[in-house]
Parts: structure tokens; C-alpha cells; sequence
């Protein structure tokens, strides 16, 4: 796996990076860059941790509120699988965001 480092908030991580996506990484870093000055700048949170959270959670609704690609009319569409807690696939994926991200704040500094 390729490394790549990046910069969020002024301080640099070393990321994993798998082959070909080297593109799609550095536009989600500048999106989680964006999204944590943003809330910084509004003078609202100072700790890095609770803005990487918010950060964090603000995409994740975002990429809730996105539409589903519309399903082919000789298609069906195809349910949501949820969990027995309710919970969804993105859900889910948000959850794991979160969690990358507090272990890259806490120093390992991989988020892949």
C-alpha cells in the first residue's frame, strides 16, 4: 500500500493509500480539511478532537442527505438492508469514519 502525505489543519498526516486512489483520497482530505477549518473559523470548538467529530458528522449527514442513484426502470428497486438496531449500511460507514478519524488524531495517523 502506497503513502501519501497530507496536510489537515495545518498539521501533516501519513496516510495509506491504495493503487489508483491517490486522487480519491486527496479530494477527501480536502473535503475533511475544509469541513474542520470551517469549524474552526467560526470560533465554536478549539479542541482539534472535538472538531475532527463534528467535522466527521457533518459529512456523514451530508452524504445521507445525498439522493441514491436512481434505480434502471427494468429494475426494481432494491430495499435497505438495516441491522436488528435499525441501523443502515451508512450508518455504518460513518461510524468506521468517526472511528479512522479518532485513531488518526490520536497518532497513528492512518486512516486507510
Amino acid at each position: 500500500m502506497k503513502q501519501i502525505e497530507v496536510q489537515i489543519m495545518g498539521q501533516s498526516y501519513l496516510l495509506g493509500c491504495p493503487e489508483g486512489g491517490e486522487a480519491q483520497l486527496r479530494e477527501a482530505v480536502e473535503r475533511v480539511d475544509v469541513a474542520m477549518c470551517k469549524i474552526r473559523d467560526a470560533n465554536k470548538v478549539k479542541a482539534r478532537d472535538r472538531i475532527a467529530v463534528l467535522a466527521a458528522l457533518n459529512l456523514a449527514f451530508d452524504l445521507g442527505q445525498q439522493p441514491a442513484a436512481a434505480p434502471s426502470p427494468a429494475a426494481p428497486a432494491e430495499p435497505v438492508a438495516t441491522a436488528p438496531n435499525g441501523t443502515t449500511p451508512d450508518d455504518a460507514r460513518a461510524a468506521q469514519l468517526i472511528q479512522r478519524l479518532d485513531q488518526a488524531l490520536a497518532g497513528d495517523g492512518l486512516l486507510l
